[in-house]
């Protein structure tokens, strides 16, 4: 789970570069962006930050007219497998971004990606404006494999506060209180949440904040050690069970497990009266002001935090998502390319432009001393939410299937899809998650 709408970014040497197609030919070496091979190619993620990737670019081709940026767009889901297939066989590009946890540890492990704590040492004042927390994301075995490129990243329960007016209804503070707006909004002809279920990664977020709230930071942690059982913890079954007894109420909007999370439908559904919630990521914000920026500069958007369960383990404050989203560099970029690479990663990401253009869009940067820039910059009571929310968190925790291996993030999001779609029963969920945990 994360930013999820993929690009392609291509620096070259002189002219711009040929349109490129992705192809994984592990005997030809890595393919270069140009039709002349004398590119270094970057795949990157991006939702809700274009703006910024463009104006990074243009900024960074002016002042590097030899070391060119151009950038290129794509739909999310074909990404990860595209990626594996080019870096496992020795194709992939030499900059690609990433959400840290257990895919990049992959990668790391079949020794794909270059350490960049000496490059990071060397330049002090690039390492230390990044907040160290965020770093400890794509931080294995006590080096550093990725730094950020674009906001903090957590997921948050999105309002329409009209419709919460009309129906004199307020945010949900508990479970009890989302059941109960359910009810509300079903009697009203209102969806009462819309998500992007045919994308599967969103019923994810559910089940993260449950776990959380429910058994606490621990249960998940047996799960990512790999305790046996781990998946049949009291807090994952009563969590699934929950997310049960929401699709069974009617919770979400009529079809939600085929709308696409990649298309902007379900933030359409908030602001234009459909449904009356969302939980999505921080990039959400953009995606729903791209959408409609009225609704946005008019006050009808609301934003809370997930709601608490009674009896849980769980600190309130806690939130899920992913720090950030990294660019990690390619252990087979030869010197050029790299010195290219990492002048980009320490001079053009970050800077006053890129950071300001990633406020103006709703994301929070992960560099110190922003606070001025928070307070004077458009939104700033979304920007200093986002702020204040990851900065007084208890635990921030990265998107599960970031976190796990692959195979197993694989196993769980196909799960999970048949837990919402009411396939397979809790029960079901807890016992297929056990066994794919032990291939």
């Amino acid at each position: 789970m994360a930013s999820r709408i993929p690009l392609r970014v291509t620096i070259t040497a002189g002219a711009a570069a040929l349109a490129f197609t992705v192809t994984a030919c592990g005997s030809s070496g890595r393919t270069t962006g140009g039709g002349s091979g004398d590119g270094t190619l970057v795949w990157a993620l991006t939702q809700g930050s274009e703006a910024t990737f463009r104006a990074s670019a243009t900024e960074w081709n002016k002042a590097h007219p030899d070391s060119r940026i151009d950038i290129q767009y794509f739909q999310n889901d074909p990404y990860k497998q595209k990626l594996r297939t080019a870096v496992g066989a020795g194709d992939g590009p030499v900059l690609f971004e990433n959400w840290g946890g257990g895919a990049l540890k992959n990668y790391v492990d079949a020794g794909k990606v270059a350490d960049l704590t000496p490059d990071l040492d060397k330049n002090p004042a690039w390492k230390n404006r990044i907040f160290p927390s965020v770093l400890q994301s794509t931080t294995i075995d006590g080096k550093v494999y990725g730094v950020p490129v674009n906001g903090v990243q957590p997921v948050v329960l999105y309002f329409n506060k009209e419709l919460f007016e009309k129906a004199g209804a307020e945010p949900p503070k508990t479970w009890d209180d989302l059941l109960a707006l359910v009810k509300t909004f079903k009697a009203k002809g209102i969806a009462p949440i819309s998500m992007g279920g045919g994308s599967k990664w969103p019923d994810l977020m559910w089940m993260e904040y449950l776990v959380d709230r429910l058994g606490g930071p621990q249960a998940f942690q047996n799960i990512v050690a790999g305790k046996k059982g781990a998946w049949s913890d009291p807090a994952v079954l009563k969590a699934a069970e929950m997310i049960k007894q929401l699709v069974d109420a009617g919770g979400f909007a009529k079809g939600f497990t085929s709308v696409s999370a990649d298309t902007g439908q379900a933030e359409a559904q908030l602001y234009t009266g459909k449904a009356a919630m969302i939980l999505q990521g921080s990039w959400g914000f953009g995606t729903i002001q791209t959408g409609s920026a009225k609704f946005v500069s008019g006050g009808k958007l609301g934003w809370t935090g997930f709601p608490a369960v009674t009896g849980g383990k769980g600190d309130a404050t806690n939130v899920v998502g992913n720090p950030a989203n990294f660019y990690s560099l390619s252990a087979q970029a030869d010197a050029k390319e790299k010195k290219t690479a990492v002048a980009y990663l320490k001079d053009g990401v970050y800077n006053d432009s890129y950071t300001d253009s990633l406020l103006k869009g709703g994301n929070v940067p992960p560099v110190k001393d922003l606070d001025a820039k928070i307070k004077a910059a458009d939104n700033a009571d979304w920007l200093s939410y986002v702020y204040d929310l990851t900065r007084d968190a208890k635990n921030f925790q990265l998107s599960w299937d970031q976190a796990l291996d692959p195979a197993l993030g694989d196993a769980l999001l196909t799960h999970l899809d048949q837990l919402f779609l009411g396939e397979i029963s809790p029960q079901q969920f807890c016992t297929q998650m056990d066994q794919a945990a032990t291939k």
